[in-house]
């Protein structure tokens, strides 16, 4: 019978583990991925995109040209700096809206 609990008990912690490790990716995969550009949007009619002279840029859309223009220039002073570049020097190089 000494032989028996050795194999129980790491039958029982081998149980264990998996349901843990199932559980957690379970509680993981309902969370919603963050984008890192929006997405155009119904009724989002006008975009813009903002490119720093070195790093990462963005575009945007959104409702007003103004506003498409605004969004982008965010996300490029914050996107610059991760990426390696500069966002002091965060431009809009192109804009318009679609008809």
């Amino acid at each position: 019978m000494s032989m028996n609990t050795p194999v129980r008990c790491s039958s029982w912690a081998l149980s264990i583990l998996l349901l843990t490790c199932l559980g957690m990716t379970a509680g993981c995969g309902g969370h919603a991925k963050s984008t890192r550009y929006y997405a155009s949007a119904a009724g989002s009619n006008c975009y813009a995109k903002a490119l720093p002279t070195t790093g990462e840029g963005g575009l945007a859309w959104g409702n007003t040209l103004g506003v498409a223009r605004q969004k982008p220039l965010n996300n490029c002073t914050r996107y610059a700096g991760r990426s390696g570049g500069t966002p002091d020097t965060c431009k809009v190089v192109l804009a318009g809206c679609k008809e």
